[in-house]
């Protein structure tokens, strides 16, 4: 197990091949896929093909960057991804952070504390000069977790779907926090 990162009760690691159930279970849960798809049926085979290879790829084309499967360190149990990478058209000093977890992990700080984690590594360790977060805006739990570690929301802004979910219409949301805020904040506490 190749660990990325520890805090108090979170181990995030790299995906492996043998991680495909983990991953259709969360995907597969309509609440969690509900401001992504509109909880629509998981593709196992598209996660097996698609997604997982995506996830595997990042690690050598950008070291420090990447999706990484998050396990609670108590139980051993699997609760979902954070990302932190850069994205098409961005440099690596200015990475999306992001995350995913499965329903039983919502309310426990989990996203903030993953979330606070990677932010310090990446102004720490890996010179980054600013990190951006973006979901729908009617997201308000991922918005709560995105103020809770210090971001500041930069914009709303809309996205042409081919499907549109509800909510799609108020509009996508931008957050981000730069090194020099992040060195002068208060440093928040994980707890949700």
């Amino acid at each position: 197990m190749r660990v990325f990162l520890e805090t108090e009760r979170l181990v995030l690691r790299q995906f492996t091949d043998a991680d495909v159930d983990d991953l259709f279970a969360l995907y597969d849960d309509p609440e969690v896929m509900r401001y992504l798809n509109g909880g629509e049926p998981a593709d196992r085979a598209e996660i097996e093909k698609l997604d997982l290879p995506a996830f595997l790829g990042y690690y050598e084309r950008f070291p420090g960057y990447g999706f990484w499967a998050a396990i609670e360190k108590a139980s051993g149990d699997f609760l979902g991804w954070f990302h932190f990478r850069p994205l098409k058209g961005h440099h690596t000093d200015d990475p999306e952070l992001g995350y995913r977890l499965n329903r039983s992990s919502w309310g426990k700080g989990y996203a903030t504390e993953g979330s606070l984690a990677l932010l310090e590594k990446g102004f720490t360790e890996l010179g980054v000069q600013r990190i951006w977060a973006a979901t729908m805006a009617v997201n308000l739990g991922s918005r709560r977790v995105m103020e809770k570690i210090g971001m500041r929301y930069v914009r709303t802004f809309h996205e042409h779907f081919d499907h549109p979910i509800p909510g799609t219409e108020e509009g996508e949301v931008e957050y981000a926090i730069t090194l020099d805020e992040w060195r002068s904040a208060p440093k928040p506490h994980s707890e949700d």
